[in-house]
């Protein structure tokens, strides 16, 4: 094994065992269901690669071993959110745990096949105002060279460096005339993302990264994201 390779893998060991051990000593709170939707996200943890196509982002040839999140923009033709920026995920079937439908979720919409030693932890639910309360599933992808984008849900599938959301400028707080609370959006190369995928991305930051517990369910959505 080469010098190079054995010096990625125990850099990855390393970031793995740090999200783990933040995870576990996380407090996760969970949401009171009452009328809303029961839905699950995969926070996947990849290699970053082809796929970091943003504006302000550089694209790559070559695989690279950059720790990256696998995030999707929502197909067009949907009903609901169309166009949006999203982490894989939907609704969370009778019979399944948070755990099982992210891990689904991940295999309908981009082909990522995981089973359930790739699960790290959990992150806080978060209420949205269309109806859904999301729990957020960390997974850990590595490689996951062999994506293919479902067309009836995904419009695109993108790598986004982990150092990304680490900015000096993230996250940033927008006030809208619709709420008193401040909207939340993280910067992306030269757009943002706005929550509740800001949200979830803000905290794995915070929690898995930075290792501090800071909750995000008070942050405002834009009213683009209410419907």
């Amino acid at each position: 094994m080469s010098r190079t390779k054995n010096s990625t893998m125990q850099r990855d060991a390393h970031l793995k065992l740090l999200i783990q051990q933040s995870l576990q000593t996380f407090s996760v709170q969970s949401a009171a269901h009452d009328q809303h939707h029961a839905a699950a996200v995969a926070v996947a943890i990849i290699d970053e690669g082809m796929g970091a196509d943003l504006p302000g982002l550089p694209t790559h040839a070559t695989w690279q071993t950059q720790a990256a999140l696998l995030l999707t923009r929502r197909s067009l033709h949907l009903r609901k959110h169309a166009g949006q920026w999203a982490l894989p995920g939907g609704r969370i079937d009778p019979g399944e745990t948070p755990e099982q439908a992210a891990l689904r979720e991940l295999d309908e919409e981009v082909g990522l096949k995981l089973d359930a030693s790739a699960v790290l932890g959990r992150l806080d639910d978060f209420v949205t105002r269309s109806g859904f309360i999301i729990t957020p599933v960390v997974v850990w992808a590595g490689a996951a060279r062999e994506l293919q984008a479902n067309p009836a849900e995904v419009a695109g599938i993108h790598r986004i460096p982990i150092t990304e959301f680490m900015r000096a400028d993230a996250p940033q707080f927008v006030q809208e005339d619709h709420s008193p609370l401040p909207v939340l959006r993280m910067p992306v190369g030269e757009n943002w993302i706005a929550a509740p995928t800001a949200a979830v991305l803000y905290q794995f930051r915070e929690v898995c990264i930075a290792g501090r517990a800071t909750r995000v369910a008070h942050f405002e959505q834009p009213a683009f994201a209410w419907k």
